[in-house]
């Protein structure tokens, strides 16, 4: 099974034909984990995001460190090199992040109970005057783009069109840069060096990809690891661990990793958001997704413990 790619717009400004077609290559690529989506986002943007990004991971480490927000347990602020431990590796990913969402309306009580989440952005805007405006506003356009994807996969799941978007309205969203340094860097005490990032499943519903500079990102399927190489223009989206709970196994968190290729000699840079439920959602498999051949394969769970559990799991708690 390979990824597919569909065409978001189709399914939105298409005849029932069309929509019907985007849906079932949706739910068909999703088997795998992942699907690349024709997107309306602006390139021109895209680019000066990526330049400000550039330039805030060539700052020096003190400067980059004056971003850390350890009271954010990795959800705002800088993140530095070999922090982040996927579940089950034994050693830390050869990566970097800078991290950054919205806060909560005023008063919003997830905003209250859950400040980690909702936090101001922590960005570097002291050091690089105005990169907030330009990476506040990609954050807002990727989140649009992914409740307007999410809308597909409930009309493919059986549920009404706007099922997630009240779950998703004030969700606890994460916007992430992520910087590979060469893996020429790498410390190495004479083992096998770090990966770029080692094979995990994401905890969120849907994480989008807009762009890397360089391949390296990776899918698991049953014939083994391949490349995600998606067409120009499109996204990368793939399915979460939360999806996977609400779809019943459906549509399975996709397993991946990033790594250099051999002949690789410089570092990656990729942007990527984690579009989140709000913490009080609670996730339970949708009748629908229900049936004799596929009874209920998971109770039910709070999103905000569940997050709480992986953050811990990975060393970001």
């Amino acid at each position: 099974m390979d990824v597919l790619d569909v065409d978001l717009l189709g399914f939105e400004t298409g005849d029932a034909g069309r929509r019907r077609a985007v849906v079932d290559g949706v739910l068909k690529s999703l088997e795998t984990g992942f699907v690349y989506v024709r997107h309306d986002l602006d390139e021109a943007e895209l680019d000066a995001c990526y330049a400000w990004l550039s330039a805030f991971f060539a700052l020096p480490e003190a400067q980059k460190r004056a971003c850390e927000r350890p009271d954010s347990r990795g959800q705002r602020g800088y993140t530095g090199l070999m922090v982040e431990t996927a579940s089950g590796a034994a050693t830390p990913d050869w990566k970097e992040h800078l991290n950054w969402g919205e806060p909560a309306p005023p008063g919003h009580p997830d905003g209250l109970r859950y400040p980690d989440r909702y936090g101001a952005p922590s960005l570097p805007e002291a050091v690089l005057p105005g990169i907030s405006g330009p990476l506040l506003d990609l954050h807002r356009r990727i989140a649009d783009l992914q409740r307007r994807f999410l809308r597909i996969i409930a009309e493919g799941l059986g549920a009404r069109a706007d099922y997630f978007d009240a779950m998703t309205e004030y969700g606890a969203h994460l916007t992430r840069a992520v910087h590979y340094p060469p893996m020429d860097e790498a410390p190495s005490d004479g083992g096998e060096p770090p990966l770029w990032a080692a094979p995990h499943a994401d905890i969120n519903l849907v994480t989008a990809l807009p762009r890397a500079t360089t391949p390296g990102l990776q899918l698991e399927t049953a014939r083994g690891w391949i490349d995600v190489t998606p067409p120009e223009s499109h996204a990368v989206l793939n399915a979460g661990m939360m999806l996977e709970r609400i779809s019943n196994g459906r549509l399975p968190a996709g397993v991946h990793r990033v790594v250099a290729a051999p002949d690789q000699s410089g570092g990656r840079l990729s942007v990527v958001q984690f579009c989140h439920p709000t913490p009080s959602t609670l996730l339970a498999p949708l009748p629908s997704c229900v049936t004799p051949e596929r009874p209920t394969r998971f109770d039910p769970l709070l999103a905000a413990d569940w997050l709480d559990a992986v953050l811990r799991e990975i060393g970001l708690a």
